[in-house]
């Protein structure tokens, strides 16, 4: 699996670049209309083939940047997946109740988080050492939430909540939860 890291920098630079020339043909559009002098005319040919350049390039970026994102095939082929660890964790009055202090998992082990809220809305996310997030799920009272992941490389990350669910949702983070091993 990808890092998550490495498909934010690409997307950030494709998609940058992308607005950055929807931009161009706004100020070009803006520029033609607003000359003074010239009555309005209707945008010639190379308008309208510029903007046809960035249908096309919009709809490829999407396209190609869909098989980029790490956990997708993952989360289509769940059904036929099995985690190697399953780790049941359970929120009420603002804190994590983990099975045990830190989460040990190999690396290239598949781990399943269930996540179980008692009484509000909260967050489950994992967290580099950086404060970059790996990845983040809803957890919802009453409702399923887990989440399958596949470790890479080896690392400590912290679980922090990551919905609003009060003042002391602020406070909910737990340093050292989850070391991954060789």
């Amino acid at each position: 699996m990808v890092d998550s890291q490495v498909v934010l920098w690409g997307q950030t630079i494709a998609y940058t670049c992308y607005t950055i020339s929807i931009m161009s043909l706004m100020a070009w559009f803006a520029y033609k209309i607003t000359r003074q002098g010239d009555t309005y005319k209707a945008p010639n040919k190379l308008f309208y083939v510029y903007v046809s350049v960035l249908i096309v390039a919009g709809v490829s970026l999407h396209i190609i940047t869909y098989n980029t994102i790490p956990w997708a095939p993952m989360d289509i082929n769940r059904a036929e997946i099995k985690a190697d660890k399953v780790f049941d964790i359970r929120v009420a009055n603002h804190q994590f109740y983990l099975p045990a202090d830190t989460l040990f998992i190999k690396v290239g082990e598949k781990a399943m988080f269930n996540v179980t809220s008692d009484d509000l809305t909260y967050g489950f996310g994992l967290f580099r050492k950086d404060n970059s997030m790996l990845f983040q799920m809803q957890v919802v009272p009453g409702h399923n939430n887990d989440i399958l992941w596949q470790f890479n490389k080896p690392g400590v990350y912290s679980i922090r909540s990551t919905e609003y669910s009060g003042p002391k949702g602020a406070q909910m983070i737990i340093d050292h939860a989850v070391e991954v091993i060789e």
